[in-house]
């Protein structure tokens, strides 16, 4: 079936699902998308978009649009919880300098009217209870009602309905860390780059945001006690403060200004061993959910959307442009996620000795070759699924 005649229904309004919404309606797909909330919203939180997703963005003619509302990163500052900078990360050694710090719900905004304008309809409170496969797969709604399409696409998160559908129940693994996110005012003047803050078992990644007006706070601990995996869970920003009460007077400061705090637990998720079946696609979370420490989930879910809008237009047998589509993105989520789960110790070092001699190494790759420690994320950040094709 031609893409000009292809009906899809995407499930879930974030990131990947407006995109991939958005990516299909250009190329003549016939596209709606079910949100189970009554507005299209986030949940106050900042997010990075490194070279390697807005070469999706700007593919689908919404590079303006992020630039006008983001902060262009310069660099990335890793620093001791007591002793300051230990390592410089220049971003204008990669080949693209288009790093950005948003705001999640500026770039849901856009990409809501972006997918609205290429005439995706978006259909609110929705909420699907289930999912069926076939020559035309079948939604089932919570209210009782029923939709088909020739395709549907599960962007709906860590608890995707389709991916259970794909793959049956999973039980993710408690990673012991627990996350804390807030906005709190700049009052500090801080300029375009992310500073990471090291501590034992502990650390905070902190990052400007809307013109600099804000700074964006993922502070993030090692615990035994488990939380829910949720990202709406409040807590108290005197626990927030108490966690992280022996570092540094700057870290101190910016807790100091948080008036509002969500807490959530981290949990390690397999890469789905299923991506499609019977006219049923995963993308973004609900095919590989990846831990917060190389900032890439939505990177992530712009490369899958493009790439699956991609796959579709390339070849007019549905099921053979699924295979195609997990064929080009399961191994590189696969390395993504892996890369995210080994991070968190760097950044958490409690046995002083090490945490010194890894430091050490660290400053002195920085003083001999700085560019090669920013080189070496150029897997990441130089591919670009708009030209892989």
């Amino acid at each position: 079936m031609h893409i000009n005649a292809l009906r899809v229904c995407v499930i879930g309004a974030g990131i990947g699902g407006l995109a991939v919404a958005r990516a299909l309606a250009l190329r003549g797909a016939d596209v709606s998308v079910l949100e189970q909330a009554p507005e299209i919203s986030e949940v106050g939180a900042g997010l990075q978009i490194s070279p390697n997703g807005f070469a999706v963005l700007r593919a689908l003619g919404l590079d303006a649009d992020l630039r006008n509302l983001a902060v262009q990163a310069r660099a990335v500052s890793l620093r001791d919880y007591h002793k300051g900078e230990v390592l410089r990360l220049d971003l204008g050694a990669l080949d693209s300098g288009d790093y950005y710090f948003i705001h999640r719900a500026d770039l849901i905004e856009v990409l809501a009217e972006a997918a609205r304008a290429s005439g995706v309809r978006i259909r609110l409170l929705q909420k699907v209870a289930a999912v069926e496969g076939g020559a035309r797969p079948r939604v089932y709604m919570a209210s009782g009602a029923q939709t088909e399409a020739d395709l549907v696409i599960g962007a709906d998160g860590l608890h995707s309905v389709v991916r259970h559908a794909l793959n049956g129940p999973a039980t993710p693994f408690f990673t012991r860390q627990v996350a804390w996110r807030a906005i709190v005012p700049n009052l500090w003047a801080r300029g375009p780059e992310a500073q990471v803050h090291m501590g034992p078992m502990r650390h905070v990644v902190s990052y400007p945001l809307r013109g600099g007006d804000m700074l964006n706070l993922v502070a993030v601990q090692e615990r035994a006690a488990w939380t829910e995996e949720s990202w709406s869970q409040r807590d108290d920003p005197l626990a927030l403060r108490a966690a992280f009460g022996d570092f540094g007077p700057e870290v101190r400061a910016m807790m100091g200004a948080v008036e509002e705090v969500h807490l959530w637990g981290l949990f390690r998720h397999p890469v789905a061993k299923v991506w499609h079946r019977d006219g049923l696609a995963l993308l973004g979370d609900a095919a590989h959910p990846t831990l917060p420490f190389m900032a890439q989930g939505a990177s992530m879910a712009l490369e899958d959307a493009w790439v699956l809008g991609d796959a579709l237009a390339a070849e007019p047998d549905r099921d053979t442009a699924l295979a195609a589509y997990q064929a080009r993105r399961e191994g590189r989520a696969a390395r993504v996620v892996a890369a995210a789960s080994r991070n968190a110790w760097k950044y958490h070092l409690s046995f002083p000795p090490l945490r010194w001699a890894a430091h050490a190494a660290l400053r002195a790759g920085g003083r001999v070759a700085p560019d090669r420690m920013v080189r070496q994320f150029d897997w990441l950040y130089g591919h670009d699924v708009t030209r892989a094709a």
